[in-house]
């Protein structure tokens, strides 16, 4: 089925690109993880059931969007998905997001419940953020939490190498990081990795969604960096909450704590031999959950 790209001017003065698959009459909506786009999504779109009629967005910072304003918060990126989905028309939908996207994709749930039907969280940035610590002289975290934006940036290790590549455009070191946390178990084939990496180096947003993630809480429980919102209380969804065994950013704990405040609304499944992108480590197996989830 046909992909094609596009763009929409939101009254903030954003500007969001996404991508859109032709065909199908069940909405999906699909909202990308830190350091990455719509592009990709590019195997669920060319994948996923034809029934589904699927929208892929970059969000403010990423990909083909525009980074006017600095975002300081998740709710700024769900701010612009409301925002999109009224200027495409979209009222009701199911909503998937993947890691970063999946704290987005929560608190857009909790705030417009009206419009989002079921929740897709594939390894979801925990309901009570994504902690950064202090490194110490062999770069092994220590207890002591960063908190602004200087020291983010400063991280030896999770940060610094990334933004290094960035700035350089180091296709190899990327790839490194990326062998090393994300493509665990299967890689991209040699020109679809490429295509990525191009993608990736289009954020101009790094700092910013780290220092989002640490603040990040909408639970009812002090994360160690500031109070809860509570908000996660507000999300009515039937939610699917989605893990690699093998996943080295999201962890078992993070993953206890948003099936915790989310309740009774969450069913878990354990994707085997995937890591931290079923999409590239098991499609078939990432896309049966998914699509039996919505059939429900």
């Amino acid at each position: 089925m046909a992909v094609t790209t596009d763009s929409v001017e939101l009254p903030n003065g954003e500007t969001i690109g996404y991508r859109e698959r032709e065909g199908g009459s069940i909405p999906v909506l699909l909202l990308h993880g830190n350091m990455t786009s719509s592009k990709h999504w590019d195997v669920v779109l060319e994948a996923m059931d034809e029934r589904y009629k699927l929208y892929a967005m970059d969000m403010r910072g990423f990909g083909q969007s525009s980074y006017h304003e600095p975002i300081d918060s998740l709710s700024d990126f769900a701010d612009d998905v409301a925002l999109f989905v009224d200027e495409i028309g979209l009222e009701s939908f199911h909503l998937w997001g993947w890691s970063t996207g999946g704290g987005v994709s929560m608190t857009y749930a909790a705030t417009h419940p009206d419009q989002v039907e079921k929740l897709v969280l594939l390894a979801p940035a925990s309901t009570r953020g994504y902690p950064m610590y202090r490194k110490d002289e062999n770069g092994q975290p220590t207890d002591e939490l960063l908190t602004d934006r200087e020291e983010i940036a400063q991280d030896p290790v999770q940060v610094a190498p990334v933004l290094q590549a960035y700035e350089q455009e180091d296709k190899a070191l990327m790839k490194g990081i990326w062998n090393q946390l994300i493509y665990v178990n299967n890689q991209p084939d040699p020109d679809h990795y490429d295509e990525y990496v191009e993608d990736m180096f289009t954020q101009r947003n790094l700092v910013d969604v780290d220092y989002a993630l640490v603040h990040f809480n909408i639970s009812t429980e002090h994360n160690g960096v500031q109070e809860g919102s509570g908000l996660v209380d507000d999300i009515e969804a039937e939610t699917l909450v989605l893990r690699g065994e093998d996943d080295l950013v999201i962890t078992e704990e993070m993953v206890e704590e948003t099936l915790t405040d989310l309740g009774d609304t969450a069913t878990f499944v354990e994707l085997e031999n995937c890591g931290h992108s079923p999409l590239i480590d098991d499609l078939d197996q990432l896309l049966g959950e998914v699509e039996g989830f919505l059939e429900s």
